[in-house]
């Protein structure tokens, strides 16, 4: 729930949360879409109010302070209290309105969180579901803190005030255009059929990268590097044209094999397990009736999902 656009949080306490979270206040700016200068104004005031610095720079990233690991500490319970507040009321509404916060990583934000909100939405359309799409560690980071009712990861353990509700696992392939040499090379590849490929990698803001580097360092196979990059789609777009091989699961290209604009092939290795893809939640009392029926919904899919 977003507490800050309801006017429960003010638009001060709101900037320090988000540069507390994300260590930065250009990152934060560029969330808030607002010039640097305005959030770091907006900090530069609350220090001086409170007479207290509420941050330090260590390594170019900003660190809390005693006083600011006080303050977001305190914030943070507020916030959590008034998350509750909010589930509450809106039960009293049952599933007529609200407001549900998913978090998700990348590739389940294509196609598949889509198709899954189509058909929330014919049986509760009056319910508002808003997204944020970021790595699996910051996913499961948001669902913690209250900031997200659900999430949507890859691999991780459930951090604390989280609970597991699906999970589901899902194979490794690679993926490239209709026609190129691993295409044609049969039903199912192993890690040394991609000797001499050109491989698009995720860099490590996504837990995929780590699999796939740690699979590849130790398989003694040479292959090029093409690119790396943070974004699925982006990977999906220069394979789409040829330009290079990926690693990764079916979520996030279904349309693209549905249409034939790529040919995914199993990975078969024992240096590659398949990935768990879990749901995520608040505690099941702080989660309102349409986070439930959501959740619920998203469940359901995610076990079609299995091989």
């Amino acid at each position: 729930m977003d507490l800050h656009r309801l006017g429960l949080v003010s638009s001060r306490v709101h900037n320090f949360l988000l540069v507390a979270r994300l260590g930065s206040i250009r990152a934060a700016a560029k969330a808030l879409n607002v010039a640097p200068s305005s959030i770091s104004r907006t900090i530069k005031q609350l220090e001086e109010d409170l007479a207290a610095p509420l941050f330090e720079r260590t390594q170019q990233r900003l660190k809390l302070t005693s006083a600011g690991e006080l303050l977001y500490y305190h914030i943070r319970q507020s916030t959590g209290e008034l998350n509750r507040a909010i589930t509450e009321i809106t039960d009293l509404q049952g599933l007529r309105r609200g407001t549900v916060t998913i978090a998700t990583v990348e590739s389940a934000a294509r196609g598949f969180l889509s198709d899954v909100l189509a058909g929330f939405w014919v049986r509760h359309p009056e319910i508002t579901v808003d997204v944020h799409v970021g790595g699996s560690a910051d996913v499961a980071g948001l669902v913690a803190q209250g900031e997200a009712d659900l999430g949507v990861v890859f691999d991780l353990r459930p951090p604390k005030n989280t609970r597991r509700i699906a999970s589901v696992a899902m194979p490794m392939g690679v993926m490239v255009a209709p026609g190129s040499r691993l295409a044609l090379k049969g039903d199912s590849l192993r890690v040394y059929d991609l000797a001499g490929e050109r491989v698009i990698l995720s860099d490590a803001s996504l837990t995929l990268g780590s699999t796939i580097e740690d699979a590849l360092s130790g398989s003694f196979v040479e292959f090029s590097r093409r690119a790396r990059t943070n974004s699925i789609g982006v990977m999906i777009d220069l394979a789409t044209k040829g330009l290079g091989t990926i690693l990764q699961t079916r979520i996030g290209v279904e349309r693209e094999v549905a249409r034939g604009d790529l040919v995914f092939i199993p990975l078969v290795d024992p240096r590659l397990q398949p990935r768990r893809l879990h749901l995520l939640s608040r505690p099941k009392a702080e989660i309102s009736e349409a986070a439930s029926a959501l959740a619920a919904m998203l469940a359901t899919a995610m076990e079609r999902l299995a091989p």
